[in-house]
């Protein structure tokens, strides 16, 4: 029996029906280079097909119990039919950028069938009308629940489905799932195994607080310490309000080589640290515009891959931390802005060195899952999560080679992540082929003007790349 990690089981306590915690990725094809130029759905399907043995993904289905007395299993999907998990449609009129961008965030929006295998993929073709964009292209969303990825076994697993030519040869080394989930456990298995976890779990709880004792005091005694000044609360603002289903999704896209220029020229700065002074200074034009500007500067929470030893990206679930970084939106030149956040995650992932991951990572594992659970739902209600930061920032590096499915050339990768009531914008970041598209996650009733937003990050961009010529 597979049964979820406490990582990967937190995206399903923490679901509601105005924030879907599943995943998606969009990809846009130009079928010029296949066979025929041409690529029909159903050799789409017949593709996926062919890599269905390559990822555990793809057959397993959730089996959750009651009350959540234990976290859920990974049960072998008796009925699975990929076809079932396959759509197409095509563009309205007129067909623009725009279209699409409505089109994506209507998808996104709407619920999974929590009943089957957790992803899906909608192919739309219609799409001429889209600058840049060569004629005949088509795109695939490819949604999958967080429960089954993060953000690095998201990247392995598309790149499983990509090959590296034309031809058809895989873009990654494939190996066939050795292992599979199995058919759902008997009532008097899985009421065992809970018992047991619960009876356990407070005794493996102060195991691991004995562990880290030394090193928890510490830590308290530097933060009862530490200067006050540097405990800045985080500030209220649009994005830290109740999330509506209705989401709104844009994005852009800058040359990679545009991107290290502006890192080489701040010593010490990384390409994470460039993405983060883009988004501190589109945050800034875009709430002074409003008039919403606040003193403080905004704070945002970047994941963070945390894979390491045997479980690598070809693993699916999750293996994340999280990075809290601030923002300095109060500050108007963008170099000086580069600068601050350079500084600010130099200290911030030196923390992270120390035992606060590995002792919450820890901790999560012994805690019973009907406490988890109620705890993320507390949690995911929005009183204490607009008190944590103001958005999410997501750097997900990509393959910098063309990819291929079906013989068309994959030409761009835009990524949408879920929301949160309190945190409702998100900026991921995925790079591509010498590209890195921001890609812009918010609700319509924060964001109506989401337009405006992409301008200012591409005003941001522009201003920073200027100050480095």
């Amino acid at each position: 029996m597979q049964q979820l990690t406490p990582q990967d089981a937190q995206f399903l306590y923490i679901e509601t029906g105005n924030n879907l915690t599943h995943v998606m990725g969009v990809n846009i094809f130009d079928p010029s280079t296949a066979r025929g130029g041409k690529v029909r759905f159903k050799d789409i399907i017949e593709h996926i097909e062919s890599r269905l043995m390559y990822s555990p993904v793809f057959k397993r289905r959730l089996m959750r119990l009651p009350l959540d007395f234990d976290h859920p299993y990974w049960v072998q999907d008796e009925f699975f039919d990929v076809e079932h998990h396959m759509f197409h449609s095509r563009l309205p009129e007129p067909g623009d950028w725009r279209q699409f961008c409505i089109h994506l965030a209507r998808h996104f929006s709407r619920p999974m069938d929590m009943n089957r295998p957790l992803w899906d993929m909608y192919v739309i073709e219609g799409l001429d009308r889209i600058a840049g964009i060569p004629k005949g292209s088509y795109a695939i969303a490819t949604r999958v629940h967080h429960a089954a990825i993060d953000g690095a076994s998201a990247m392995h697993f598309f790149s499983a489905l990509s090959d590296r030519d034309a031809k058809g040869t895989p873009a990654i080394d494939l190996q066939p799932v050795t292992e599979e989930p199995g058919d759902s456990p008997s009532t008097f298995e899985v009421l065992n195994r809970a018992l047991i976890s619960n009876i356990q779990s407070p005794v493996k709880m102060a195991s691991t607080l004995l562990k880290f004792s030394p090193a928890i005091f510490e830590s308290l005694r530097k933060a009862l310490v530490s200067d006050s000044a540097t405990n800045r609360k985080v500030p209220q603002t649009r994005f830290n309000q109740p999330v509506s289903p209705h989401k709104m999704f844009e994005g852009t896209r800058f040359s990679l080589a545009d991107l290290k220029q502006i890192k080489n020229h701040v010593e010490g700065s990384t390409i994470n640290d460039v993405v983060l002074a883009i988004c501190s200074g589109a945050l800034r034009d875009y709430l002074e515009h409003h008039g919403e500007l606040p003193a403080d500067p905004l704070v945002a929470i970047a994941p963070v891959n945390a894979r390491s030893g045997g479980r690598g990206a070809e693993t699916p679930g999750n293996n994340i931390s999280a990075m809290s970084v601030a923002l300095p939106t109060n500050v108007a030149d963008p170099l000086q802005r580069l600068e601050i956040i350079r500084d600010t995650t130099r200290q911030t992932k030196a923390a992270k060195s120390g035992i606060s991951a590995r002792l919450m990572t820890d901790l999560s594992k012994h805690v019973p899952a009907a406490t988890m659970a109620g705890v993320a739902r507390l949690v995911a209600g929005g009183r204490f999560t607009s008190k944590l930061c103001n958005l999410f920032v997501s750097n997900v590096p990509g393959p910098q080679k063309p990819l291929y499915m079906n013989g068309a050339k994959m030409l761009h990768t835009y990524g949408m992540a879920p929301l949160a009531d309190g945190m409702g914008l998100f900026i991921a970041t995925p790079s591509y082929n010498g590209e890195m598209t921001f890609s812009i996650i918010s609700a319509r009733e924060i964001m109506p003007d989401i337009v405006f937003f992409r301008e200012c990050i591409e005003a941001s961009f522009a201003s920073l790349l200027a100050a480095t010529a």
